[in-house]
């Protein structure tokens, strides 16, 4: 293990991250065999960060304080085998663009962009999706990364809104270009009502850098007449 000398944030290797979360990746598979597979990865893995957890707890229940250090070492390597758990001790700002579970945050938010019904099953957690989006967000300047981001901005926008969308503004701004702005103008163009609406108002808001991006001027762009 080392440690990044901008954020203090212990940080293991690739090939670590790949031999504890290589399997993740059946979870955004166009397959729904590879899918299934990935998801039966994901409750075992679950299921033991839970049985950590309680073994920890029950430390906690009992006063032994010996115990509870291991249970908690135990239970705080245990939980790098699942998601979201191995993605909350992420480094902020940006110390996140050369943390090796970047990638596992960008497969994250793809799965819950290209299956949202199956990621609100089995993985649901807001706060760490929202958490996400901000962090990634800096993270643009990596070519493959800022591709990554325009691909979601482009499947989010095509969708009935889901909690913590609003965020994916950011990304955008971050990340914007003629080729983004290209894409959202197709899907503001498309048959899809959502589409139209939620790609025509970032479009609006990329146009306009200084406004912010807060409900009362989402619900102002909606009232508005438009041609």
């Amino acid at each position: 293990m080392r440690t990044e000398a901008d954020t203090g944030v212990g940080i293991d290797g690739a090939d670590v991250w790949y031999e504890r979360l290589g399997w993740a990746y059946g979870l955004i598979a166009s397959d729904p065999a590879l899918r299934v597979a990935a998801l039966v990865r994901l409750a075992d893995a679950e299921r033991n960060t839970r049985d950590a957890l309680d073994r920890y707890n029950r430390t906690w229940r009992r006063g032994y304080s010996l115990r509870r250090k291991a249970a908690s070492r135990n239970y705080e390597e245990i939980r790098k085998y699942s998601l979201p758990h191995a993605l909350w001790e992420r480094p902020a700002g940006p110390g996140i663009v050369a943390w090796p579970g970047l990638s596992y945050a960008l497969l994250f938010l793809e799965w819950e962009a290209r299956y949202p019904q199956e990621w609100t099953r089995h993985a649901k957690a807001w706060g760490t999706k929202q958490g996400l989006i901000r962090d990634v967000a800096v993270a643009h300047r990596e070519e493959t990364v800022r591709t990554k981001l325009a691909d979601l901005i482009e499947i989010v926008v095509q969708r009935p809104y889901r909690c913590k969308d609003r965020e994916y503004v950011r990304v955008a701004r971050a990340v914007d270009s003629d080729d983004l702005h290209s894409r959202l103008e197709t899907a503001a163009r498309s048959d899809n009502p959502w589409a139209r609406r939620h790609a025509g108002y970032v479009l609006w808001l990329l146009d306009r850098p200084e406004v912010p991006n807060t409900r009362h001027v989402w619900q102002t762009w909606l009232a508005a007449p438009r041609d």
